[in-house]
């Protein structure tokens, strides 16, 4: 066993899972009498996801009610990166984008991670908005795995065992 096993490290969101929540979650607050006459919307502003309504807690039961749908359509709500609600003329409305890909000072954490408390003898190397893994063994591939199933950062996926 001269190879050395790898796998990479990714953060991918489906996109049609998020557009189908978003789309139960506008149907429910259409739907619900709690946002009937508060001008409750949510939408999506090209990248980001718009939530509008006319009061502060308004607006956050219309997050909540999107997170339950990300939720139940599995999608992490470590992919989801929301602003504070801010008042814009006569409403309230509350930006939020789904994360993709993993950031350079999220990368460094994780390679740190790895070195510090993974097993010796692996490798990890930062390739664009991913991470390599790589080491002689596929039981220590196996426990880093592990170590970064406990990663809080973000939301992360294991591709390409090889």
């Amino acid at each position: 066993m001269a190879s050395e096993s790898t796998f990479d490290v990714v953060s991918k969101v489906d996109k049609q899972e998020v557009a189908n929540a978003l789309h139960q979650a506008q149907k429910e607050v259409i739907q619900r009498y709690d946002f009937k006459g508060v001008g409750a919307e949510i939408d999506f502003s090209g990248e980001k996801i718009l939530i509008k309504a006319n009061s502060e807690e308004r607006v956050m039961a219309v997050m909540d009610v999107f997170e339950s749908k990300l939720i139940k359509r599995g999608i992490s709500l470590k992919s989801l990166d929301a602003g504070e609600p801010f008042a814009s003329g006569k409403e309230y409305r509350l930006e939020a984008e789904i994360k993709e890909g993993i950031a350079q000072d999220v990368a460094k954490k994780i390679n740190k991670l790895i070195r510090d408390e993974g097993p010796k003898g692996v490798k990890s190397t930062i390739q664009g908005d991913e991470l390599r893994v790589s080491s002689k063994s596929r039981d220590d591939l196996q426990d880093v795995m592990a170590l970064l199933r406990k990663f809080e950062d973000a939301d992360l996926q294991f591709v390409n065992l090889r």
